[in-house]
């Protein structure tokens, strides 16, 4: 039980360092496939203005299918290891089997959606007939073929609960470098492959997310040896999915209202489509730099998990004392880079018309990336020790409560010509800086209740 003994002996920060560089790189790659699709969707020699307001589109769905995976493997993750550090193999067998189960069903859900609710979703956003178009082709194959990134979301989450973040880093970067070879030929229509546009963009993505979800399957039942496999363990239990989902939903509402947070904002934006292209575009960026930080939220979770199951108070501590300082790195690195070289990125997209826009919302929204750094810390925190309620308020405060009103009034005051659209952009960096001092309340009532009190 090597992987098991590391967990419990390996010094913290060493710990964190070694699963959370597979977790980051897996999690960049993660939003490589959204950057990819936008660069050679923007490069495409008819209608990459349209294409690109499309993806834009539907972003938010495709987001949504990622937070419920992600979201009921975050629960899986932190209970699984919770659970292994009790030494329970026999739950440990069963909490994977349901969380598999889980994943049929959610499978279920989005091909109904994909074959039936598509074309009033991208309407209520558009009325641009080429727009609506494109949309409704490339979100119906993503929905259609959406269990390649759900199952991979969940077998990500069964190995690094085990420590074996590598190897899902692995079929990351496979599913990855599948895409980033289909586009161009699948776009452009390369070689015997026809040009396919739009089309060629969403097979592209979901071809990549089923070769990483075989990979994993592959990685999860020949390594994850401390606990047992088979159809068996996927008889649902309530019991489980009910443990599953204690810890897990706040991260799936977490990560549903950062998709209705897009939706709305591409509503508020609806009076200006260049606006809302480079929205859509700048939030591509951003997910790819906060992704980092999710990347080690994921390593810090199962290893503050583990600690609270063995009731280390130092690994607990430790667990958030580095995480922290890890997450505050990576920000400011982000910060610097999207600081520095915002047109390089819109050049990247071949932006055109929202090309200002642009570069006006990196300038601005990239302040924020430090706090919102720290916010996703504290709510890996939190799900590590059973403290769903705190994760779930401070994602209401960053991505509903605070975010909509304010981009709101902020709104009403671009309609009637008193300021640009830059003024928009300022919602964000005001409320993660207030989500943060909140979140920061949260943290310190938690390690006086459920840490300070280990032996």
């Amino acid at each position: 039980m090597a992987e098991s003994n590391k967990m419990k002996e390996m010094p913290v920060n060493k710990l964190m360092v070694q699963m959370g560089i597979p977790m980051i790189l897996s999690m960049a790659l993660q939003a490589v496939y959204n950057i990819v699709d936008s660069a050679f969707v923007g490069n495409m020699r008819v209608g990459s203005e349209a294409a690109l307001n499309a993806l834009t589109l539907v972003f938010p769905v495709q987001m949504l299918m990622v937070a419920v995976g992600i979201g009921t493997g975050v629960g899986t993750n932190a209970l699984l290891a919770r659970t292994l550090g009790q030494g329970n193999s026999k739950k440990a067998a069963k909490v994977a089997g349901n969380s598999l189960f889980l994943g049929v069903i959610i499978y279920v859900v989005c091909l109904l959606f994909g074959i039936f609710g598509v074309k009033a979703y991208i309407s209520s956003q558009t009325v641009d007939a080429e727009v609506l178009e494109m949309g409704v082709s490339y979100l119906r194959i993503c929905c259609v073929i959406s269990f390649g990134i759900i199952f991979f979301s969940l077998f990500e989450k069964l190995l690094q609960a085990t420590g074996r973040s590598l190897y899902s880093t692995i079929g990351q970067v496979v599913g990855a470098v599948v895409n980033i070879i289909l586009d161009p030929i699948m776009i452009y229509g390369i070689g015997p492959c026809p040009e396919m546009g739009v089309k060629g963009a969403a097979y592209a993505t979901v071809i990549g997310q089923v070769a990483s979800a075989v990979l994993l399957l592959i990685f999860h039942i020949k390594l994850n040896k401390e606990f047992e496999h088979g159809a068996k363990y996927m008889k649902p239990d309530g019991g489980i999915i009910k443990e599953i989902y204690t810890i897990g939903l706040p991260a799936i509402i977490a990560q549903a209202l950062m998709s209705i947070m897009v939706y709305a904002m591409n509503l508020i934006l609806k009076f200006n489509p260049s606006a809302q292209t480079a929205y859509g575009l700048f939030y591509k960026v951003q997910q790819f730099v906060l992704f980092l930080a999710f990347g080690l939220r994921d390593a810090i979770t199962p290893i503050i998990a583990f600690a609270y199951g063995m009731r280390s108070k130092k690994r607990i501590q430790d667990g958030i004392k580095y995480g922290l300082i890890y997450t505050v790195i990576l920000m400011i690195l982000g910060i610097v880079i999207t600081e520095i070289f915002p047109g390089g990125f819109a050049t990247l997209f071949n932006a055109g018309p929202s090309r200002e826009y642009f570069i006006g919302a990196m300038r601005i929204i990239s302040v924020s990336f430090l706090f919102a750094g720290i916010n996703i810390v504290y709510q890996g925190i939190y799900q590590a020790v059973n403290g769903g309620v705190e994760s779930l308020v401070i994602s209401l405060l960053r991505q509903f409560i605070i975010i909509l009103p304010l981009a709101g009034i902020f709104f009403v005051f671009v309609r009637n010509g008193q300021m640009t659209v830059s003024l928009i952009w300022w919602a964000f960096p005001i409320t993660e800086i207030i989500s943060c001092f909140v979140g920061y309340v949260f943290l310190k009532r938690i390690s006086k209740n459920k840490v300070d009190v280990l032996n």
